[in-house]
């Protein structure tokens, strides 16, 4: 069974192409069922699950505790509001978090976006782990074409995500999201279409197996 796992930075289309190359791949795509099913195990709700996922507004602080959420195409691209905070331990989340991933990796395989997932699958045999950045500016651009929102919007909402999905990583892994080591591919989707980022990502998940 096929695993890749799906590093983007916020405006390099991660959402998709990772669905995209699960399609091609006959996996399943692993985002948004990570926190449902986390939810669902520990027995409390979707909103209080995702105050813990690493799309968090303002870095660390926001993060573990959870208010205020960033607008993502993922989630239907609208704000959400979550008061207080779950009384799980964030580390106990994650370890819930990766105790799923790790059961769906080595039951049925899949496309896992975020979360830290080259790090928390990079002992599967044959996996590949895939890098989606590029520079801020081009960043900006595709986001503020596909989100119908200005560049002033675009740059706030990726300067967010950069700092909390990097701090993220980093207090729960004590690495740098963006160090290429934990990689096999690094590809700049800004400049290259998504179609071909798909067919490279795919062909290269083929070879592994």
């Amino acid at each position: 069974m096929r695993v890749v796992t799906i590093s983007a930075t916020y405006g390099t289309a991660g959402s998709v192409i990772g669905p995209a190359v699960a399609e091609r791949l006959g996996v399943p795509f692993v985002d948004r069922a990570i926190p449902s099913a986390v939810a669902e195990e520990l027995g409390c709700t979707l909103e209080e699950a995702l105050a813990h996922d690493d799309r968090a507004e303002h870095g660390l602080g926001r993060l573990l505790s959870g208010a205020m959420r960033l607008p993502t195409v993922t989630f239907g691209g609208v704000d959400m509001y979550v008061p207080g905070a779950m009384p799980l331990a964030p580390e106990e989340f994650v370890r819930r978090t990766e105790k799923l991933m790790k059961e769906s990796a080595r039951n049925q395989g899949g496309v896992f976006l975020g979360r830290g997932g080259a790090l928390v699958l990079a002992d599967v045999p044959g996996a590949l782990h895939v890098r989606l950045d590029a520079p801020v500016r081009r960043r900006v651009l595709q986001t503020a074409a596909y989100s119908e929102i200005s560049e002033r919007q675009a740059r706030k909402v990726i300067d967010d995500n950069d700092r909390a999905r990097t701090a993220y990583v980093r207090h729960f892994y004590r690495t740098d999201p963006a160090d290429p080591c934990h990689y096999h591919l690094v590809i700049d989707s800004t400049t290259i279409p998504a179609p071909v980022c798909v067919d490279l990502i795919t062909s290269a998940a083929e070879a592994l197996n």
